[in-house]
């Protein structure tokens, strides 16, 4: 990676002074007393980097007590300190064993290179480093500068990765005395023994310094994906709030936590809801089950925006009340009730119904109620309501009897057209004039109460005339038509003359054959 010229630290400024300062101090050949300034660097290097090391040990010991409490969360940046602590420990002891063999170079098998003897020694650097076929000093060179990019990395901010840049540099100076040499010829080359382990020390000493910086970034970036809050309130959120009786209540009990100085964003369904404390409505117009889709931007420790989706079902009903009179909790036998079954808060797709005593049959009429056909008279069916709750269960609504009756007997009647072409129904005891008389085919049934309009098939029926004399003429139909006879009748008849429709046979839909107790008188106009 190239070296980005930057202000480097007053640490680091003290360090190179230093050096250079000797370095150039050696190169004007003067006393020993440069060796000796050399010891002192090293030693002040390494009791730096020692100290530098127990720091970091701190940080990577309190990183372990974050991840055992919360790994969930530490995981991903305990796993990164990790792997710096791994990457630094490989390049710090490959120094080490640098120093150690520079040492034993200048000062045999037993040398140690914290008490350096042949201080002056400017082979062994050069042997170790330059020469053989391990060629150490290449391999040093590449080691710093993987590290270096690796590190790199692992930061953010442009002030850090300038700053690990600059300490880890392995660019050399450019000059008239460099003589094209690389970095390995420009620092070992010729070197005194005591001049090379200070700089590995050095470089010991920087890898602590970097090491130290990332570990401390991590360690801050545990918590800087948190959403900073400054208020804490317990919601209870319930699945629903209204519960039917033997039903559970469901709810969440949390901790919520908010920001009053910084308000997320909320949107419903892409579009951004205009609200100080959260707060949507919506008007419910129709019926039916809905969800109430949206997101949540929420910046967090670090300034990063995050999003949250969100949905919440919800069901709109009718707003119905069941009201029965007692006395009236009538089924007709035979005969297709409309039954209306509802549950307020439960749509009409959750509630289903059987029979669960008598005898007859239950079904959807495709809409929102029931047909209930019982077929025994006399005997009470019961109508059982169940409700699909929230959670999924089937949750008894009760049970419902009603009497079972026959249908009543019908109304014979004629059917015909006003003037204006509108259906009237002539039940007698008023005039009906000749030509709407003759405008019709024959008589109908029903059962027209005001509350049930059933039709009847007509079998047969009688009319009886009178003549001058007082006689009675009896005619009767085989089915609900006039005959002949009948329709001739009619024609012969004047104003204010009446005759009787009686002994009217019918049969309903529940299929019983029944002799009709009233009779129609019809009286010309």
């Amino acid at each position: 990676m190239k070296v980005k010229k930057q202000k480097v630290s007053p640490r680091q400024k003290m360090i190179n002074l230093m050096y250079v300062l000797l370095m150039a101090m050696l190169a004007m050949n003067v006393s020993s007393d440069v060796l000796n300034g050399f010891t002192l660097v090293d030693e002040s290097l390494t009791r730096s980097t020692e100290n530098a090391g127990v720091q970091n040990s701190t940080l990577y010991n309190s990183l372990g007590e974050m991840m055992a409490k919360n790994p969930e969360k530490v995981r991903e940046w305990f796993e990164r300190a990790n792997s710096v602590k791994a990457k630094s420990d490989s390049l710090y002891i490959f120094a080490d064993k640098l120093k150690e063999r520079i040492a034993k170079e200048a000062d045999g098998e037993n040398a140690d290179h914290n008490n350096l003897v042949n201080r002056e020694d400017l082979e062994a650097a050069t042997f170790v480093m330059l020469s053989g076929k391990d060629k150490e000093g290449a391999k040093l060179y590449n080691a710093i500068n993987d590290y270096r990019d690796f590190m790199v990395e692992l930061v953010d901010d442009q002030m850090h990765k300038d700053m690990i840049v600059n300490c880890l540099s392995t660019e050399i100076p450019k000059g008239n005395n460099v003589l094209n040499k690389n970095w390995q010829e420009y620092h070992f080359e010729s070197m005194p023994a005591i001049a090379a382990i200070t700089l590995l020390t050095k470089i010991q000493n920087d890898v602590r310094y970097v090491e130290g910086e990332v570990i401390h970034m991590l360690s801050k970036k545990v918590d800087m994906g948190d959403v900073r809050v400054n208020q804490i309130k317990a919601l209870v959120i319930p699945t629903s709030k209204n519960i039917v009786r033997g039903g559970d209540f469901t709810a969440q009990i949390i901790l919520a936590a908010v920001d009053s100085t910084q308000r997320p964003q909320i949107y419903v369904d892409d579009t951004l809801l205009d609200t100080e404390n959260g707060e949507y409505s919506v008007r419910c117009n129709n019926t039916g089950d809905y969800a109430l889709n949206g997101y949540m931007l929420v910046n967090d420790g670090a300034g990063v925006q995050t999003r949250y989706d969100f949905t919440q079902n919800y069901t709109v009903v009718e707003p119905t009340a069941t009201v029965s009179a007692s006395l009236m909790n009538v089924l007709y036998a035979g005969f297709s009730n409309p039954v209306s079954i509802s549950v307020p808060g439960v749509p009409a797709n959750k509630i289903s119904a059987r029979i669960t005593k008598g005898q007859g049959s239950i079904k959807s009429d495709g809409k929102n109620g029931y047909i209930v056909v019982p077929t025994k008279i006399g005997e009470d069916l019961t109508i059982g309501v169940t409700a699909r709750n929230d959670e999924g269960r089937d949750q008894s609504m009760g049970e419902y009897a009603f009497r079972v009756r026959q249908l009543p007997d019908p109304t014979p009647f004629i059917e015909y057209k006003d003037k204006d072409g509108n259906t009237q129904r002539y039940r007698g005891g008023t005039k009906l004039s000749k030509k709407a008389l003759m405008s019709v085919d024959g008589i109908v049934a029903a059962i027209d109460d005001g509350l049930l309009n059933i039709g009847f098939k007509v079998l047969s029926f009688e009319t009886v005339f009178y003549d001058n004399m007082g006689n009675a003429i009896p005619r009767i139909s085989q089915g609900a038509q006039f005959s002949a006879q009948q329709k001739e009748m009619f024609r012969n008849l004047g104003r204010g003359k009446r005759f009787y429709i009686s002994h009217v046979k019918a049969v309903g839909p529940d299929n019983v054959e029944r002799l009709l107790p009233t009779s129609l008188e019809v009286i010309i106009d």
